[in-house]
């Protein structure tokens, strides 16, 4: 029975007492909570292999009573499938959104460590709906996945159906975005350490006026973290910030909002602002899109050589040339950490892990990072 999930084994195990007599016809089996206490297991898991053999009349189920051999569970054992073979479980992934400046090597890092451990991976991306979200959810869990690996949308709020899994010890790990407060495993950077630092290059280069560049979902925990950084490494260089300096409602980067008219009120947007304040010098940008946009607001304003732009993540190339000196997350890693911490669940383990994945600040091809 290796490689099939924790729940499918109980489930099996079960099967095999009713087979072999343990549990006679009409004798009421373990409980749901008892099941818990003989297989160290979350409640949940026990819930899913009762299901199983519910599903399967192998055994009735009485409210208020409990669980007991069906009368009939030797007809209905006959026409169950080959139950010993190994069936691959199912992974659900579901993602807001990915592109080339970040998102498709996470894809490429899950991908590759479900096929290496034998399961099948099933995407769902959400576009940045919250109600998509929710239904994704519900598509994956009527698809039997085992576990899912969730990059929430953005905002400050959480799915209450993300929350409902968490709270049943369904096997879940949030990817990148954490939600505070919520019991379940996360994969990310540290991005708060990462923007401070990102933020110290800048300062250590003599700027003094920085406009921190963001798009309007800024209560994200990620975005937020992002934000305190920020201005941690101005308190620490004994510097105030000034948020009439700050631009926070860029939309065009956002999954829900990727429209030319969007971005043509973005470019807009951001001009006006350069025009307003001419005493920037430097933009930090939380994500690689919104660097563009302000890369391309400067060239159409033919003043891109009077700024430094620095952002969150960037395109790998071939030539090795990078546009802007940014953060570079390990996807790859993050990736990959994500199955593990599913397979773990899978396997019992209720540890809540938040895992932080090293990065790396990459210099732009004009510039040099200590």
């Amino acid at each position: 029975m290796k490689g099939k999930p924790l729940y499918e084994r109980i489930y099996l195990e079960i099967l095999n007492d009713i087979r072999s007599g343990k549990y006679e016809t009409g004798v009421r089996l373990p409980s749901e909570k008892e099941l818990c206490g003989i297989y160290n297991v979350s409640r949940i898991t026990g819930k899913k292999a009762m299901d199983m053999l519910a599903e399967r009349n192998i055994i009735i189920r009485m409210p208020g009573k409990g669980s007991f051999v069906n009368d009939s569970w030797e007809q209905a054992a006959e026409s169950l499938p080959q139950e010993t073979k190994t069936d691959s479980p199912v992974i659900g992934v579901i993602m807001d959104g990915f592109g080339g400046s970040y998102g498709y090597k996470l894809i490429l890092g899950i991908e590759k460590t479900c096929r290496e451990l034998g399961y099948y991976m099933v995407l769902h991306c959400t576009n940045g709906s919250r109600e998509e979200e929710s239904r994704a959810v519900d598509r994956m869990l009527s698809l039997g996945a085992q576990g899912i690996i969730i990059m929430c949308v953005h905002g400050e709020n959480f799915n209450s159906t993300v929350l409902k899994l968490a709270v049943e010890e369904y096997p879940i790990v949030l990817l990148d975005r954490r939600l505070k407060g919520v019991p379940v495993s996360y994969v990310g950077t540290d991005n708060q350490k990462a923007a401070r630092e990102l933020t110290d290059w800048l300062l250590n280069q003599g700027h003094r006026n920085i406009c921190f560049a963001s798009h309007c979902g800024v209560d994200t925990p990620t975005i937020a973290d992002r934000h305190l950084g920020f201005l941690d490494s101005h308190l620490e260089h004994g510097l105030t910030t000034n948020e009439s300096m700050w631009l926070t409602d860029l939309k065009a980067t956002l999954p829900s909002h990727r429209t030319e008219e969007s971005l043509r009120e973005d470019y807009d947007k951001v001009k006006a602002f350069i025009g307003s304040h001419p005493d920037i010098t430097a933009f930090f940008a939380v994500e690689y899109d919104i660097a563009r946009i302000i890369r391309s607001s400067l060239v159409q304003l033919g003043v891109e050589e009077k700024y430094t732009i620095v952002c969150f993540d960037g395109y790998d190339n071939i030539t090795g040339e990078e546009e802007f000196t940014h953060i570079s997350q390990d996807e790859i890693a993050m990736g990959q950490t994500s199955v593990s911490l599913v397979r773990d669940q899978l396997n019992g383990s209720r540890n809540i892990e938040p895992v932080l994945i090293p990065y790396k600040i990459i210099p732009a091809s004009n510039e040099e990072v200590d």
